[in-house]
């Protein structure tokens, strides 16, 4: 029997390309960003939590619990740790602003860390790191190896992967779920919204990721 996990949306960053607005409150194809990532998570996982710091995010999902960060102002990495700390579980965390992650992905994420008995469980992508850390599973282990980093005065977001055993998922592997350049879009900028509501994932166009 599988352990529990929680999917986790993360509501982070100050959306400076955004104009500061709620970027994941945007609509591609007339739903918002974070219904989808919700629906998502909801299929891979046993519940869902919201990982936000806006005054206004328990409204957002009234369904979801909202929690903040523990530690504020970490970034991407202050998110994964809280979506850990209030979960006291596994965790898949989904960033707010990546409408097209399917639910598929991250069930074969959760089977492949389960599997492997793995710490953490992320797929391969183009992006800089190779990896995409806020489209990934976690075990209740990286709480320490991150706090170890963070008294360390490291804050990169995958920094601690050198602390806790890592199983990543090939490209080819991710490649089967969808275009990776799809699956991992973020909507940072008006362009970037403009772009996904113009994909035919958006519309249930035959590029749609499979949910």
């Amino acid at each position: 029997m599988s352990a529990r996990c929680t999917g986790v949306i993360l509501a982070g960053g100050q959306a400076t390309r955004y104009g500061g607005a709620p970027k994941g409150l945007e609509r591609v194809a007339g739903r918002r960003i974070i219904d989808r990532v919700a629906d998502a998570l909801g299929d891979a996982s046993d519940s869902l939590l919201l990982v936000a710091n806006d005054p206004a995010a328990a409204d957002w999902l009234p369904d979801v619990p909202c929690v903040a960060d523990v530690r504020p102002g970490l970034g991407g990495l202050g998110g994964i740790h809280a979506a850990l700390v209030h979960a006291g579980s596994p965790v898949l965390v989904v960033a707010w602003d990546m409408p097209f992650v399917p639910a598929s992905l991250l069930a074969e994420l959760r089977a492949m860390a389960e599997r492997d008995g793995a710490d953490a469980a992320v797929p391969e992508s183009g992006s800089r790191r190779g990896l995409e850390p806020l489209c990934a599973w976690y075990g209740p282990r990286c709480i320490d190896a991150i706090e170890r980093r963070l008294e360390a005065g490291d804050r990169r977001v995958i920094g601690f992967y050198d602390d806790v055993t890592v199983s990543r998922l090939p490209a080819e592997a991710v490649a089967r779920h969808g275009d990776p350049s799809l699956l991992f879009l973020n909507v940072n900028t008006p362009d970037d919204l403009d772009l996904a509501e113009r994909h035919p994932a958006a519309h249930g166009g035959r590029d749609r990721p499979e949910a």
